[in-house]
């Protein structure tokens, strides 16, 4: 585990694969000085401002509800409470301002349509608001409510398969939601078996319309959309990413060119590393996801110091240049904002899923969506059925192989890893199928695909602290439930 220290006594535990969770100290680091302490108060800031913000405006929370769960993450080092702190919510702009003075720069997270919350920069204010990106496009205009599963929602619970102990299922549950650690909160949990919803559960004040925040299940769908444009030809795998590095280099070729979209779907781009080596919220993408940064210029502006494909390093940052060059591919801003919803959500019912963006319009395809847990068992199901939807291809089979293919500098750490999706370990392939892969994201956030049983689990959940809830043993409790 890797540590940095917040302002004064806060240590933010990091995972070598996924997200962070929060421990306290009363000492600073012993003769060191942290420079980045301005940085990490101005992240914390931001972070309460944009969880609040989408808790409040586009999961449609209580504030109570807010600070007891989604700020439940950054521990004692929040501020304020329900009650009443150095925050700001102003309902009629759709907004949330936090810190200030003594606190440190006030963020302001604005809701916008189409896209959720986005964070603007510390010299920002209200009126700045009606700047920011937002996505005014309709939706299909056949109510969801209408349409059959997983189109829409009608008919999508089925009774218990025989075939299926629904006592063993029911006890696989009561494991997902009554767990010994009060730092694992499960949200919901969605078992689909064979296409239909066998089991669908809901924690309180939760149902199947709330959205919340994928974090970085989010790489899995941003690795969906780039396939589709591998597979119409406007990209390649191996090709050179024509990135516009920064900075630009004279007097020969940038080594950063040798970088390729297969390197940064493998988390091997031998680029600096950022996220996994203590300054995730420090700088780099910490500035982009929480204190109006753009995301695009800090991705391509760090140094490589790998050979691509040598080293697997997971970072934000390779999941947004990724994102950048199939934004390059797209001609025009509208395609770029639009692609999303008419090649991938629309098509498959995805509806109460929302894309968001920086404040430049740039979508952080690495963390920031939010959705709903049926809308990403729809995900899990495209990929089930092998990139088919309704009797059309959305997505080949090619790329569904090499999504779950281990990446070759991943073999060090157990081959769990392919591309922006995660892999059963060698060390777990005696008690789950060899062939279940899954996507991962921060506070845990699961879309499991086991097609040995024809099976996708949805675990949706605000873990925090030390987190732990293990997915792979989760698809253990559940296979109890089938028989041998």
């Amino acid at each position: 585990m890797l540590k940095v220290r917040l302002p004064g006594v806060m240590l933010l535990t990091l995972s070598a694969t996924l997200g962070f969770s929060i421990s306290m100290t009363s000492q600073a680091a012993e003769g060191e000085y942290d420079y980045f302490s301005a940085n990490r108060q101005l992240i914390r800031n931001g972070v309460q401002s944009l969880l609040t913000c989408n808790g409040l405006f586009t999961s449609r929370r209580t504030l109570e509800q807010v600070f007891d769960q989604e700020l439940a993450y950054l521990g004692e080092h929040t501020l304020g409470d329900a009650s009443g702190g150095p925050y700001t919510v102003h309902p009629r702009e759709q907004a949330i301002s936090v810190g200030g003075g003594e606190n440190g720069p006030a963020i302001l997270s604005a809701f916008r349509k189409g896209i959720g919350c986005v964070v603007m920069a510390p010299d920002m204010s209200l009126e700045d608001i009606d700047s920011l990106p937002q996505l005014e496009m309709p939706y299909p205009k056949t109510d969801p409510r209408s349409l059959d599963w997983p189109n829409g929602d009608a008919n999508a619970v089925v009774a218990m398969p025989t075939t299926i102990n629904n006592d063993a299922l029911q006890q696989a549950s009561d494991w997902a939601f009554n767990r010994e650690s009060e730092e694992q909160d499960t949200l919901s949990l969605l078992v689909i078996h064979k296409g239909k919803i066998i089991h669908e559960r809901y924690a309180e004040g939760i149902d199947q319309t709330t959205r919340t925040r994928t974090w970085s299940t989010a790489k899995s769908i941003a690795a969906t959309l780039i396939g589709m444009r591998v597979d119409s030809g406007a990209m390649a795998l191996d090709a050179p990413l024509k990135i516009d590095w920064s900075p630009k280099l004279s007097g020969g070729e940038d080594p950063r060119n040798a970088i390729t979209l297969r390197h940064l779907l493998n988390m091997s781009s031998g680029l600096y590393p950022i996220d996994s080596f203590n300054m995730e919220y420090a700088t780099g993408s910490g500035l982009s996801y929480w204190a109006g940064a753009s995301s695009v210029d800090g991705a391509r502006n760090r140094g490589l110091v790998r050979e691509p494909g040598t080293f697997w390093d997971y970072e934000n940052y390779d999941t947004l240049l990724a994102v950048k060059a199939f934004k390059n591919t797209l001609g025009s801003d509208a395609a770029y904002r639009e692609f999303p919803r008419k090649r991938l959500l629309d098509r498959i019912g995805m509806r109460n899923t929302l894309l968001s963006t920086d404040r430049f319009g740039d979508f952080i395809l690495s963390s920031q969506v939010y959705t709903n847990a049926r809308d990403l068992g729809r995900f899990g199901l495209l990929y089930l059925n092998k990139g088919m939807w309704d009797g059309e291809r959305l997505i080949s089979e090619q790329w569904i192989e090499f999504s779950r293919t281990p990446a070759p500098a991943s073999a060090s750490r157990g081959n769990d890893y392919g591309a922006q999706w995660w892999l059963v370990p060698d060390n777990r392939k005696k008690d789950v199928p060899a062939r279940a892969y899954s996507t991962a994201g921060n506070r845990g956030q699961y879309v499991i695909i086991d097609p040995t049983h024809d099976l996708v689990i949805v675990r949706r959940g605000l873990d925090y602290g030390k987190q732990g809830f293990n997915r792979w043993d989760l698809l253990r409790e559940v296979l109890k439930a089938f028989p041998e």
